[in-house]
């Protein structure tokens, strides 16, 4: 437990602070999620509705993809980076802000593809949007009442995580298809980080790291969302 003179109180764990503190924390948490969620959003709904903003990043998108995972590879890592800040609230705010916007950025070509070039486009991007809430919502839902320790996972989660970006390294290099089973196991996988985070907000964050906490949250969710997005997009071709 330590002084923190930038937030002026006290900082605990939230394992170990009162039973109010943890309260609070977990809503300011997810209200943030909730914020990001809203943010991103309309950052999207703006680039895919401006011609101007979206053709460009579609034909970068879809031409040198690789530039654009590398490019929000190092958005991520310094959002993150940024939002973990503990001396400097402005800082946390602009990473989560920053990840909410590279997002966008990442979403709107193939929002924008399926919105004109698949029949009842916007009724896959709803359905996508509320199977990825239901499946969030019942994981966080079974940490949230069961109180259930998932830090077990971490282990599990990190090999998982490298054996993925072996595969997408492979699918660059020699144009193997990742295809629809690869996209349902990052489904599996991102549950599993979702289960691992919801955890980590009730053992591992201190009370004053709400935002850190909810842009570990909001990049699972989004994630997750990137891959029910592409299997509901499949299952209508």
């Amino acid at each position: 437990m330590s002084y923190s003179p930038d937030f002026g109180y006290e900082d605990h764990f939230v394992a170990d602070a009162r039973q109010e503190e943890r309260v609070s924390f977990i809503r300011k948490t997810y209200a943030h999620v909730a914020g990001a969620v809203a943010l991103f959003i309309a950052l999207t709904a703006i680039m895919v509705n401006t011609p101007s903003i979206v053709e460009p990043l579609a034909n970068i998108a879809f031409g040198n993809w690789w530039l654009v995972l590398i490019a929000f590879f190092i958005a991520s890592t310094a959002a993150h980076r940024m939002a973990a800040s503990p001396a400097n609230p402005g800082l946390q705010y602009m990473g989560l802000g920053l990840y909410a916007f590279a997002e966008a950025i990442l979403f709107a070509p193939m929002i924008w593809l399926i919105r004109t070039h698949m029949q009842g486009g916007d009724q896959i991007i709803v359905q996508a949007a509320l199977f990825t809430l239901m499946i969030f919502g019942g994981l966080t839902a079974f940490v949230m009442i069961t109180k259930t320790d998932f830090s077990f996972l971490r282990g599990i989660l990190s090999l998982a995580f490298w054996a993925v970006l072996a595969l997408i390294v492979v699918h660059f290099l020699t144009g193997f298809t990742l295809g629809t089973w690869f996209a349902m196991g990052m489904v599996v996988l991102m549950s599993g980080f979702i289960l691992w985070e919801t955890s980590n907000v009730l053992h591992v964050y201190r009370t004053d790291q709400y935002v850190a906490a909810s842009l570990a949250i909001f990049s699972s969710l989004a994630t997750l969302f990137w891959y029910v997005l592409q299997l509901t997009a499949s299952m209508e071709d």
